[in-house]
């Protein structure tokens, strides 16, 4: 199954387990279900970062007006939105 190296009693039961999930043969279509989910998640998690970052700049832009000295301690959830995005690509 893994290479003739393998001597111990678990390797045999290893190979028999997954012989079904190897012999498994996808359809035409399901690399491109597949990439496709893949670039979905991309968009909403870039879009969800982009609304969470003019929704923090708002809310940081009234904070300015109301409170102005505490924009710096408030401006951790523009970090934040930022950060997803960035780590998301």
């Amino acid at each position: 199954c893994f290479g003739s190296h393998h001597t111990s009693f678990i390797c045999p039961l290893i190979c028999t387990m997954l012989a079904p999930l190897l012999a498994f043969t996808c359809t035409s279509s399901a690399p491109f279900f597949g990439f496709m989910g893949v670039a979905s998640a991309l968009v909403f998690a870039n879009l969800g970062a982009a609304y969470g970052t003019a929704k923090s700049g708002v809310g940081i832009m009234s904070m300015g007006v109301m409170h102005h000295e505490a924009v710096m301690k408030n401006i951790i959830p523009v970090v934040m939105a930022g950060g997803l995005c960035v780590f998301w690509l």
